[in-house]
């Protein structure tokens, strides 16, 4: 099972919180602890217009990496006439190395499934599905064991607690690449199509999976709305950053060790990595921020805070929600050109500048790091990665070209010494040459 860092006692617990039954499943733990007071709130007290007032004014973004505006989004989903809506939440964890949503399904699936249903109740919707990674088998267990005894508790299913409204609850697993991080690629998987992005607008709130109006959140987004309604909106806009209030999940790793730790949004990725062992912290040469598209930073900006908007601004995401941190021993040219060669394997291959243009930029990586750089390769990689952001139809279009970018941003100085003098100062590279003294 997932390592959970400790964090601070000052820092609040809303996902993963402290003190929870050791019986993820125990319903009643669960409810002496409070977990479906939000959704009696929600039913009993606010209704739809109310509770999505209530989720905007406390400013909840989506986790899944984007930070749209969850109230904004489900707002717009209950303004669409429809006969029928439909609730998913998005706990795929396309990242492979990011534990995040797995860790939340595992040992929290009341407060995920809390979360669907009051955002089922708020839209309209009569159905709620949870997508799962098929091989994540102990979480599709666990959700599948909460969904039944929630369905016998009447907590869920047909009169929602006595408001006349049917919600069903489900589980679906998936399979397929990374891509399916994307929302309108998971909704093509669950309608049993091939895993591609589709253009928008429309947006999913508006025409989503079969054609009915979508909701699609990041599982985590789904846990935090329980805590607004029980809580209230001031107080989680009170927590984190004021342009993103409330926690997230990091999946945490560097030398020292790896976990996955809830964190106010807005700590500096200093503390966040910290939290994983101090050992190797001093050497700290670069932070991989948001996975396999994220982007690559220099230890000097390690006190960036751990922000969507923050992020953006320096070549960065918060994406799959994972910080890896790096030593002196790491070669950021050998870890760019694999993170783009990954990217590049990923592609779904729907768009020319992402099937073609992406491999090309893998290929011009490949030939820096291994010593065989053309001439034109450093304009070439400029251009064909705007080339490629500019005509994305996705977010995997739009981000794979980061590593590489943020690379020859704040750490040129490697990549020169690969390309002018075929020299990977840190010895990792082969047949480049290995700087004199350089550890093998």
């Amino acid at each position: 099972m997932t390592r959970i860092l400790t964090t601070p006692k000052e820092w609040p617990a809303i996902l993963l919180r402290r003190g929870a039954a050791a019986d993820p499943l125990d319903l009643a733990a669960a409810q002496e602890a409070g977990a479906f007071v939000g959704l009696r709130r929600a039913v009993e007290d606010l209704g739809p217009a109310a509770t999505i007032a209530a989720i905007a004014a406390s400013g909840l973004r989506g986790r899944g990496g984007a930070g749209f505006p969850t109230g904004e989004k489900w707002r717009a989903a209950a303004s669409v006439a429809a006969p029928r809506r439909v609730v998913v939440g998005n706990g795929y964890g396309a990242d492979p190395a990011s534990m995040t949503d797995r860790t939340l399904l595992e040992r929290a699936p009341y407060a995920v499934l809390e979360g669907a249903l009051i955002a089922a109740m708020a839209i309209g919707a009569d159905e709620a599905i949870i997508a799962v990674r098929a091989e994540a088998t102990a979480a599709i267990a666990a959700l599948q064991t909460a969904i039944e005894r929630i369905v016998e508790a009447g907590l869920a299913g047909e009169d929602l607690l006595g408001s006349g409204q049917w919600i069903e609850l489900s589980v679906r697993p998936v399979q397929g690449a990374y891509m399916l991080g994307e929302e309108t690629v998971l909704l093509k998987a669950l309608e049993g199509k091939r895993g591609q992005p589709e253009q928008r607008p429309p947006q999913p709130a508006e025409r989503g999976l079969f054609g009915r109006p979508t909701v699609v959140q990041n599982v985590q987004t789904l846990a935090a709305v329980p805590w607004i309604l029980a809580n209230g909106a001031d107080a989680f806009a009170a927590i984190g950053s004021k342009a993103s209030p409330g926690t997230i999940l990091v999946s945490v790793r560097t030398p020292a060790g790896a976990g996955v730790a809830e964190v106010p949004i807005g700590t500096p990725l200093r503390e966040i990595v910290a939290l994983a062992g101090r050992g190797g912290v001093a050497e700290l040469k670069a932070l991989l921020v948001g996975g396999p598209a994220g982007g690559i930073l220099p230890a000097d900006l390690a006190d960036t805070p751990y922000e969507f908007d923050a992020l953006r601004a320096i070549g960065a995401h918060i994406g799959s929600g994972s910080v890896v941190a790096a030593d002196t021993r790491a070669c950021v040219v050998d870890l760019a050109r694999l993170l783009t060669r990954y990217c590049a394997d990923e592609a779904c291959g729907k768009t020319i500048p992402c099937r073609i243009g992406l491999r090309r930029v893998s290929e011009i990586g490949d030939r820096i790091a291994t010593g065989v750089p053309r001439p034109t390769d450093v304009q070439l990689l400029a251009d064909l990665s705007s080339d490629i952001v500019g005509s994305a139809l996705c977010d995997h279009e739009r981000l794979a070209t980061l590593p590489l970018a943020s690379g020859m941003r704040y750490f040129r100085g490697e990549l020169d010494e690969h390309i002018l003098r075929s020299n990977c100062p840190a010895g990792v590279c082969r047949p480049v040459a290995v700087a004199s003294g350089a550890p093998h």
